[in-house]
């Protein structure tokens, strides 16, 4: 299964926090589609779904901290 991994930010950032689900788990969703902001003290990201399916389980919560590499999200293929 897919999923939605926190990406590496730039050099010294080892977190972020989740600012905003644009998806809720149910939700179709496309390879491209930006499904969470995060926010650093640096600036704020958009990550992208990275795979097509269902938004299947989030894993982080909004307003919760998470580390560079953790799955954020889970995404169930459609077949």
């Amino acid at each position: 299964m897919p999923q939605v991994i926190l990406p590496e930010l730039g050099d010294g950032i080892e977190k972020a926090v989740i600012a905003c689900w644009h998806y809720k788990v149910g939700d179709a969703v496309n390879v491209d589609d930006d499904v969470v902001e995060l926010v650093t003290d640096k600036a704020s990201f958009n990550v992208s779904a990275g795979g097509k399916g269902i938004l299947k389980e989030i894993l982080v919560a909004e307003g919760a901290e998470a580390k560079i590499g953790e799955v954020l999200a889970v995404i169930e293929s459609k077949s």
